[in-house]
């Protein structure tokens, strides 16, 4: 390119794009004019400043390649209606009907569910690490859903992030991480093992489903059904979504 006439490197750049930091998460938007990341995430100021997540580790990374469509896995997320049948296991420590919601509407939806005393979300039943910060009540697993491609899950003694890659209308990439406090790295009774595999068990079993699912969705003879009243955030998040593709549909 020396030899054409008047060009210059400086005139075909990479593209930018807009980034910025939430407890640690880097997020990017590729807007032209976003709204800033401090102004978007202003519901959530210090709402998750206990469990210290701009300082934990990375424990263990698992990718599922789930024949679904993205949108299943937040209305999975999103209810624990289907756990008693689901998830033997997480329903035994964690029963579906403990759950209280505190975010209702817009991007960010959740609350937290019980879990019976003395008891954590592992294999073992038993603590695996140590926690992650000063956590007023053990007994509590807080699941929150970051629209638009993030769940996140936060234990008294880790983090869970699960991100939503979509592929194709049928097919979805998860990445999953889990994240402990750094001195848990350096105890003796450090067992990470004992909650990724705890989660790894249930993630499949929820993706099973949401495959399932996609499958009655593709049908010609599907109709949608009302939702439960223990479903007021998957209908929540719903809303947001048809919200937001009816403002794309105006510009």
């Amino acid at each position: 390119m020396d030899e054409v006439p008047g060009f210059k490197k400086t005139d075909y750049p990479l593209r930018g794009v807009n980034l910025g930091i939430w407890e640690g998460f880097i997020f990017i938007n590729l807007a032209n004019k976003p709204m800033p990341l401090e102004k978007w995430f202003g519901p959530l100021k210090g709402k998750f400043s206990h469990w210290n997540m701009s300082i934990l580790r990375q424990a263990k990374r698992i990718e599922y390649d789930v024949h679904a469509n993205w949108k299943l896995m937040f209305e999975n997320y999103s209810e624990c209606y289907h756990c008693a049948g689901v998830h033997p296991q997480l329903q035994k420590v964690s029963p579906y009907d403990s759950a209280e919601n505190d975010l209702r509407e817009g991007p960010f939806l959740g609350g937290f569910m019980k879990v019976n005393a003395g008891k954590s979300l592992t294999m073992s039943g038993n603590a695996c690490a140590a926690f992650v910060g000063k956590i007023e009540n053990l007994q509590q697993v807080f699941y929150y859903t970051i629209f638009p491609n993030m769940l996140l899950s936060l234990h008294p003694e880790y983090v869970m992030v699960h991100q939503l890659w979509p592929q194709s209308p049928d097919r979805t990439l998860i990445v999953c991480d889990w994240l402990f406090h750094p001195d848990a790295f350096a105890r003796k009774d450090f067992n990470p093992q004992d909650a990724i595999e705890f989660w790894d068990v249930t993630n499949k079993q929820d993706w099973h489903v949401c495959e399932l699912s996609q499958q009655g969705i593709s049908s010609r003879a599907y109709e949608p059904g009302p939702f439960s009243s223990r479903e007021s955030i998957p209908a929540a998040w719903d809303d947001y979504y048809l919200q937001q593709m009816d403002a794309i549909g105006d510009l």
